[in-house]
């Protein structure tokens, strides 16, 4: 059971590295075998709890938390889950109060990390420097994925601030440390093309959008090949994603409703598909905000 769900982590990790949808799924599978095999036990019941949470099953992860709360898993482990969903949904009250006090327990880059993303996405971006500075400071492990992923946070903090050098430096750091992160990639395109450099951002999305399955990446070369000037190669991508958005919205609607509204709205050039996926999105982000409030944590005594 503990090397299973080591690998129900590991394959949402590599997913997010890589881009990879079907690892995603892949550790969805394995979590729900899991609990099938034993539905009382606490780590297959957290392994679950994530990959719901992955897919943006947010309801469906809290129950799964509040039962292994009742299975018993410690406290610490369990706000840590909660706080990143209710953060997620957009309760960041209730995600703040979890994540002060986790880190005011145990000050480590987990900790540090997790609060600098929530002040950023709270337009702290001051005090979110400073804790990403700290979190970074802290770490002393030898795994260099945890601090790509706080550069990568600290790059999408910039960038929501409309700060493309420095967003573009950050995504280029996450980027050096795990060469393969897509995400990072993606962003860093983002930024050239953004800044006009339209080649530049082609060249680093063209690898990405054929080898990741989340349509996001054909989506952004589409648009920035448009934007370039090359309209029957751009056509081919937004075909590309267009299909696997369809797919996708079938398959995990809480996950994908969201960019595929994006994307029909935009590059995909169909104004009422993207209303109605934007109408569809909205529409479980409140149920889910709905649900979180009646999972907020009770005081610690």
């Amino acid at each position: 059971m503990p090397q299973q769900v080591l690998l129900a982590d590991l394959l949402l990790l590599r997913g997010h590295v890589l881009g990879c949808v079907a690892d995603y799924e892949r550790a969805a599978e394995l979590a729900e075998q899991l609990v099938r095999d034993a539905p009382h036990d606490c780590t297959a019941l957290l392994a679950r709890a994530r990959a719901r949470a992955t897919f943006h099953r947010f309801p469906e992860a809290l129950a799964d938390l509040d039962a292994a709360a009742r299975s018993g898993v410690e406290r610490d482990t369990l706000d840590a889950e909660r706080a990143a969903i209710f953060q997620a949904v957009g309760c960041h009250a209730d995600a703040l109060a979890l994540q002060r006090s986790a880190a005011e327990r145990r000050p480590d880059l987990t900790t540090l990390g997790a609060l600098a993303v929530l002040q950023a996405e709270r337009g702290k971006v001051a005090e979110a420097e400073r804790l990403f500075t700290e979190a970074r400071r802290r770490y002393q492990g030898v795994s260099p994925f945890p601090v790509a992923s706080l550069d990568f946070r600290r790059g999408l903090m910039w960038l929501a601030e409309n700060h493309l050098p420095t967003a573009g430096a950050w995504f280029d750091a996450a980027r050096r440390r795990v060469p393969a992160y897509a995400p990072a990639s993606g962003h860093l395109a983002g930024v050239d093309a953004a800044s006009g450099a339209h080649e530049a951002a082609i060249g680093r999305l063209r690898p990405l959008a054929v080898s990741s399955d989340d349509p996001e990446y054909a989506a952004t070369l589409a648009g920035v090949l448009r934007d370039a000037g090359h309209p029957q190669e751009a056509q081919q991508w937004r075909i590309t994603a267009a299909a696997r958005y369809d797919e996708l919205t079938r398959r995990h609607p809480e996950a994908f409703a969201d960019h595929a509204a994006h994307f029909w709205l935009t590059v995909g050039d169909d104004r009422p598909k993207g209303l109605q996926l934007a109408l569809q999105d909205r529409a479980n982000r409140r149920a889910t905000r709905a649900q979180a409030q009646l999972n907020r944590p009770t005081p610690a005594i």
